[in-house]
């Protein structure tokens, strides 16, 4: 119970690590509101029966990252309710590969929308309450594709790279309110973004130079996560904690 009488924000929690973080959220005693782009009844049923086995209290906010408009309305629904914001995880992203000379200017703008400048817009927001209450942890999931810098990333790296780098100035700016900022830079990961995206030669090459050669599980990242949401890392900010098996 890490999260005992605390409240999250929580992006991109319908699948892979968002969804394993909402799980290990719930289980340690957090409140979370749950961001996601679109509205599903499946999504609304699966936090329903997490709710009662955890007796956690899981709202659901709906906006796309790439709307302003409607990051701006969920954002009005989280601030409506007037309670404190303990805990922000910027997790939602896209994924893009292509050789860079393939990588047209227009998809380079929208990964760098989605993956960068919403997530800062919806920081931005968000950190209003937690300067007013001094005290608050965010973590922003990067990705170790941002230190790597594979073949064919160009776009995605490079929005995960600026992610790291926004993380270590507001670290720098927020810690006079108590506010700590890291990111996670996960490794090879089991979830659709990976399978969908890269090719099996290139996720058994990376294994080859993988210390543990195993793909790593959601929930490993989620407690990581979870971990420097916690008063157990109450003296950490401005750090990138690779969760990657030794790559």
């Amino acid at each position: 119970m890490l999260l005992k009488g605390k409240t999250a924000v929580v992006t991109g929690c319908n699948r892979g690590i968002g969804k394993a973080i909402l799980e290990v959220f719930a289980q340690n005693g957090a409140n979370v509101w749950a961001c996601v782009r679109k509205q599903d009844d499946r999504f609304e049923g699966y936090i329903k029966n997490l709710a009662e086995e955890t007796g956690a209290t899981i709202s659901p906010v709906y906006f796309d990252l790439a709307n302003v408009e409607q990051v701006k309305a969920g954002l009005k629904t989280i601030m409506s309710a007037k309670q404190p914001v303990d805990v922000l995880v910027n997790n939602a992203g896209i994924i893009y590969t292509a050789l860079f000379q393939l990588t047209s200017i227009n998809k380079l703008k929208e990964v760098f929308e989605i993956n960068l400048f919403s997530q800062m817009q919806l920081t931005q927001y968000i950190t209003k309450i937690m300067i007013r209450q001094k005290s608050g942890s965010i973590i922003n999931i990067s990705s170790s594709a941002a230190i790597e810098c594979n073949e064919g990333r160009t776009a995605y790296a490079a929005s995960k790279a600026a992610m790291i780098c926004s993380t270590k100035v507001m670290a720098k700016e927020l810690a006079e309110y108590n506010i700590r900022v890291n990111a996670i830079a996960p490794g090879l990961t089991q979830t659709d973004m990976m399978t969908g995206s890269t090719p099996e030669d290139a996720i058994e090459s990376t294994l080859q130079r993988t210390c543990m050669k195993r793909v790593g599980r959601p929930e490993e990242i989620a407690n990581a996560v979870l971990f420097l949401s916690s008063d157990l890392s109450s003296y950490i900010t401005g750090q990138v904690l690779r969760v990657d098996g030794g790559m």
